[in-house]
Order: C-alpha cells, then structure tokens, then sequence
C-alpha cells in the first residue's frame, strides 16, 4: 500500500515529510500531501507528519552531500512554489539520484519528468524572485519603518531577504506576503526574520508619514509628466509590468490601500 506523508506547506514541514518518506520508504513509491489540500486516492496510507527542525536539518545535509549545493537550492525553491505536488516531484526525484552514476549531475536529466518538474518549479519561483526585487515599494509609516505589501503566487520572502538586507541595512522594515500571511522583518543592523502566524495591523500600516505622502505626489506627479499619450502601447506595458503586479507600486495606486 503506497505511503502518503501528511505535512503543512513550509520548508520545515515538507523536507521533515521528505526525511520520513526517504526512511521509510526510499524504495517503495511513496506521496507527499499538504495540509488542507489533500486529495484523497485508494490504496494509500494516510500519516501526518511530525515537523522538527532537525529532520530538516538532516535532509538538507543530505542533499547538499550527495546531489550538491546547486541541487539544494533548486530543491529548496521548487519547495517554496504553489504547486501542491512539489514535494512528490523532489522525493521521486530523490529516487532517480540513486540511478544516475553522479548524482550531482540530477538536474541535468531533464528527460525525466519529476527533474523536469522540480526544475521548472525552481525556475518558477526564483523568476518571481527577482520580479518582486524590481517592483516593490516600500512607504515610510509614521514610527519610520519602511513597510511593504506584495501578493506573490510563490512564497519568494527568504529569496528576496538577502537583496533588500544589503540594500537596506540601516533601515527598519518590513514586508508583508499578505498570499500566505507571512512578514519579512527587518531590524537596522540585524538580519531579517520571518514571522508567520501574526496579523497585520492594517490601521497602523495605512499611518504614513507626511514626508510619504509629499513623495507619493511627487512619484505620481513624475510618471504624469514623462507620459506622451500618443506613443502608449498596454501591450508592451503589460508585457513588462503584469497589471497583477500594479495593486501595490505607488505610480499606479489611485488611493491609500486601506
């Protein structure tokens, strides 16, 4: 009877599914679920996993020793997509590591479907990454933090972290993945933090400064201006500027969002 793995959808719950999959059931065909999103199939055993830290831990050595760092981080993005078979696709592909003679050549077997998949979903999450490293924006609030609202398909927070942590080391900020209610926080001089499980405070957040809100005017008053309505084309704009996207930039926001 196949094993199905029951996990919540986080990089600590699905490599923890992925380190009870890979010791019970390395040869065997085995599943991996996501809470919530669980499709119930016949002949299949159901069990929930218990998430530690330290069967992630060892999975992720794992991985790094015997299919190499470029592996991992191709994993670990492919983890962090919005595809509820992700972590079926990275333990079958676990399993065609064993077949290759070096293992730390996987990704180059894109004739297998589950390599193909984990790669694209790799490609995936990590081309939304360095979007969102372009188009946010970050408004200052009335206490000086810089605060910053996207709505992203994959969860690209810990992607982005280490940009906008150089970028802004000086600076308390934050920025709030309101897709899977999760916060990146930043203090001056510390490294970033991923909260999960708090809730936004949207009247705090919609206290901008007026020092913000002068600036706002200005951004918008500045697109305004440069703008030569005869030469627009939205088809070309759509291209580089997805109007999913536009919600959360000050040049395209009629109003305050709350």
């Amino acid at each position: 009877m196949k094993q199905v793995y029951i996990c919540h959808d986080t990089v600590t719950g699905i490599f923890s599914a992925l380190y009870d999959a890979w010791k019970e059931a390395r040869d065997k065909e085995a599943g991996i679920e996501l809470k919530g999103r669980i499709q119930q199939r016949l002949f299949c055993e159901y069990k929930v996993v218990t998430e530690t830290e330290h069967k992630a831990q060892v999975l992720q050595q794992m991985i790094k020793r015997n299919m190499g760092w470029n592996t991992y981080w191709d994993v670990y993005r492919a983890v962090l997509s919005d595809d509820d078979g992700k972590g079926e696709a990275v333990f079958r592909m676990m399993q065609e590591a064993r077949t290759v003679r070096d293992s730390t050549k996987i990704m180059d077997h894109l004739g297998s479907p589950d390599v193909a998949k984990v790669f694209e979903l790799s490609r995936r999450v990590s081309n939304e990454a360095h979007i969102y490293k372009e188009f946010i924006r970050f408004r200052e609030l009335e206490n000086g933090v810089l605060f910053s609202e996207i709505s992203p398909k994959n969860q690209v927070l810990t992607c982005i972290a280490e940009h906008f942590e150089d970028r802004f080391p000086l600076e308390n900020w934050m920025i709030y993945d309101k897709t899977h209610e999760t916060f990146l926080i930043h203090r001056k001089k510390e490294r970033c933090r991923l909260v999960c499980g708090e809730t936004l405070n949207k009247e705090a957040v919609s206290r901008i400064s007026e020092k913000e809100k002068r600036y706002e005017e200005l951004w918008k008053g500045f697109f305004g201006a440069i703008s030569i309505k005869e030469r627009e084309n939205p088809k070309l704009q759509q291209n580089r500027l997805p109007k999913r996207y536009r919600r959360e930039m000050t040049e395209f926001s009629e109003k305050q969002l709350y």
